[in-house]
């Protein structure tokens, strides 16, 4: 006989086996206990939790000679040809290549004809979603009142795509993913049962690294355990193996990103390539990574969510302590984006690059969450700039020319805005962050201003261009705007928009600061009007 795959060759014999769905083994043992067997059930999950070997080992179970507390006996006639694949009593369908209406009749017709040995006849569509709208229909009835001796189990990883009349007509049951825990110890019993040592830090990768499918944790132990020999299988060998990163090597890029050092950035990411690392794969533990990172610098006590150490939970709380959360969040965003376009990118190594230039240059972000890190930034280097002692040179008096008049020096006095627009200038990223799409991108880069020489309560929005300026005034939705604004100040206000590209408009406006720094900055008279 042929290697056979793990995941094939340690699937589960009886309902004791299967792991991390104890409420849905429960209830289907007891079913088969009473003999209340339904008519038709719905199994719905991510891939590889179980579904498919649930629905086999039911199909074994209804109709063992033998069955004691629910399981099959394995050793009965149905039971050995059923684990030989060659029972006539369970017809498993594949949706995905047999989901046409001519398909459904086959089955219809199939099920007039009892079985010849045994009590039901089971019928597994595996991934159910893939059939066609007619093949739906085509078995709408059967499915509702099918033969006593007939039973109908749907497996689909996308239950949202079923149409209701089908699933109101199951017994719906949700697989959960399986924990990591429950991977772990069903990969060291299966690592025991194949003599194979393994240190228990690469066990635990591999069962973090399968996200709750039991499946891929066997698929991917496979591939780690291949050509090992007597050689135990260490965690260096799995990253190896795996083409995967160690978080010590995300611990450097992220310090590297943080401080903006695309050169180091770029050359890390060029040693993992070198190293035959996986785009994709590096794309998602780095992820991982950071969603770490933030969740231990937000709460304690989280290790065993965290998947790590409490050495390495601190190790990383004291680098999140370094990051703003709204940062963080937005390397998250932008990596989350990420891993959708690896799926179909045919250069995938560029998009990361990009990703993490975008992560170290937030000035070439435009939404919200770029801008807040910008002007971060920019306050964080003004506070520290210090300001150079003054010249003994300024300190000097100027010889007198008696034959010349001495001028004062023309005192420029500027009115401070209005208490209304000040509230304006302090919400205008929400405000405009919680307007329709359309004018959004037209305030992309816009700044509200005012009239410092009158001070008057008019509020002018200053725009990219012309073109912008003249769409929005002409804009039958101008009102969600003026709205916007009017509840941010409290109370109506004009609103006036110039663009940029005016010069004579634009060049006697001024930005509207905020009052406290204009007091501590400015020593001269300042008229405010509420």
């Amino acid at each position: 006989m042929g290697y056979t795959a793990l995941y094939r060759k340690f699937r589960p014999q009886t309902f004791e086996e299967v792991k991390g769905q104890d409420s849905i083994v429960t209830t289907l043992q007891n079913q088969i206990k009473t003999g209340r067997i339904g008519h038709a059930y719905l199994f719905c999950g991510t891939r590889g939790t179980g579904k498919t070997s649930v629905a086999k080992l039911f199909a074994k179970a209804v109709n063992c000679e033998n069955n004691e507390n629910a399981d099959p006996c394995g050793k009965c006639a149905s039971c050995l040809a059923a684990a030989s694949g060659a029972s006539s009593n369970i017809i498993e369908i594949d949706a995905a290549s047999n989901n046409s209406v001519d398909d459904v009749r086959n089955i219809r017709e199939e099920v007039t004809y009892r079985p010849t040995e045994g009590r039901y006849k089971v019928y597994i569509i595996d991934e159910a979603h893939m059939l066609s709208t007619g093949a739906f229909n085509a078995l709408l009835k059967t499915l509702e009142e099918p033969p006593e001796y007939v039973i109908f189990i749907l497996a689909t990883t996308e239950a949202a795509k079923l149409p209701v009349t089908i699933v109101s007509r199951c017994q719906r049951y949700d697989f959960k993913r399986i924990s990591t825990d429950e991977i772990q110890a069903r990969i060291d019993e299966l690592l025991r049962h194949e003599g194979i040592s393994a240190e228990e830090r690469s066990v635990r990768y591999i069962s973090r690294l399968a996200d709750g499918s039991l499946r891929d944790a066997l698929s991917l132990l496979e591939r780690c355990v291949s050509g090992l020999g007597d050689e135990t299988l260490t965690y260096d060998k799995v990253l190896d193996i795996l083409g995967t990163v160690d978080s010590e090597g995300f611990y450097e890029m992220l310090d590297a990103i943080r401080t903006g050092n695309i050169t180091a950035v770029i050359r890390r990411l060029d040693d993992y390539a070198a190293g035959g690392k996986d785009m994709s794969s590096f794309t998602s533990d780095f992820t991982w990574y950071l969603r770490n990172l933030l969740l231990a610098k937000n709460a304690d006590g989280l290790e065993d969510i965290l998947d790590v150490s409490s050495e390495e939970a601190e190790r990383i709380k004291e680098q999140g302590s370094r990051i703003e959360d709204p940062v963080l969040m937005r390397y998250i965003r932008i990596f989350s984006e990420l891993s959708g376009k690896l799926r179909n990118s045919t250069s995938k190594r560029v998009e990361v690059e990009m990703a993490l230039i975008r992560l170290c240059r937030p000035q070439m972000d435009v939404d919200v969450t770029a801008l807040e890190q910008r002007i971060a930034e920019l306050e964080k280097a003004i506070e520290n700039i210090k300001y150079a002692p003054p010249s003994p040179r300024d300190h000097m008096a100027l010889p007198k020319n008696d034959e010349e008049e001495q001028i004062p020096a023309r005192k420029i006095i500027k009115k401070a805005p209005p208490g209304e627009l000040v509230k304006i200038r302090d919400k205008w990223h929400s405000i405009v962050s919680g307007l329709p799409a359309m004018f959004r991108n037209m305030l992309n880069g816009s700044e509200p201003v005012y009239n410092a020489e009158n001070g008057e309560n008019v509020l002018y929005i200053r725009v990219r261009s012309n073109t912008v300026r003249d769409t929005l005034k002409q804009s039958a939705d101008l009102h969600l705007i003026t709205d916007a604004i009017s509840e941010a100040a409290g109370g109506i206000v004009d609103t006036v928009f110039v663009s940029a590209e005016n010069s004579d408009i634009s060049s006697k406006l001024e930005r509207i600061p905020d009052i406290k720094r204009l007091e501590e900055e400015i020593t001269i008279p300042i008229e405010i009007e509420d």
